[in-house]
């Protein structure tokens, strides 16, 4: 058994747009559980097992796994058939590992330190910056679509989430304005903001 802990406009709510592209809502119990939220809203729900009272957090047959590219990595290969992942074999597989761990790794921490305006030679050596992460996005996107080439992956879907939550931090360069509005204008992105707004309003903060 599947079971997904979310809550609404989090980092929990790419991983409901990957049910939506991989079509497995069936398949998935969602929990929704409190967080603490930047604003001092919300808080730490003790119905939440995330070790760190995080979301997402994703249990298959009582196993954890946490980290968003974690999770998205484990239901691509668990769902290979909406080809949103390339499977072990694949040529294109090392790409894929590639995209998901340098989000995790470089991406988030330089979008959060342009936003709580940090700056630090140690800092700067480890992740690089602003500059760095939008060359790497430009060279990517120069004569194909999509991250990965002709197909949206969930490498597109992970690496376009922080634009939605902080759209200071998005690059201005045209290749990746317009990789965000393609990315954007897949259904599963309306169908995520409105479930999002959905359980906003059921647990009676819209």
């Amino acid at each position: 058994m599947l079971t997904l802990y979310y809550s609404p406009m989090s980092r929990a709510s790419r991983i409901i747009r990957l049910i939506d592209e991989l079509d497995i809502w069936s398949e998935i119990e969602i929990r929704r559980v409190s967080v603490a939220r930047l604003d001092g809203a919300g808080g730490q729900d003790p119905s939440n097992p995330h070790p760190d009272g995080k979301v997402p957090l994703l249990v298959h047959d009582g196993v954890e796994i946490w980290e968003s590219n974690a999770i998205i990595l484990y239901l691509t290969d668990l769902f290979p058939k909406a080809g949103m992942g390339p499977v072990a074999g694949d040529p294109l597989r090392g790409r894929y590992l590639s995209w998901l761990a340098w989000y995790g790794n470089v991406v988030e921490p330089v979008i959060v330190m342009g936003a709580a305006e940090l700056s630090h030679p140690i800092l700067t050596a480890t992740f690089r910056g602003q500059a760095e992460m939008t060359e790497r996005l430009v060279r990517a996107l120069e004569g194909s679509p999509f991250l990965m080439g002709e197909q949206f992956t969930a490498a597109d879907l992970l690496m376009v989430s922080p634009f939605t939550w902080a759209p200071a931090s998005t690059p201005d360069h045209p290749l990746v304005r317009a990789w965000i509005e393609r990315c954007d204008a897949r259904p599963s992105a309306e169908r995520t903001a409105r479930y999002d707004a959905e359980q906003l309003q059921e647990a009676g903060v819209a």
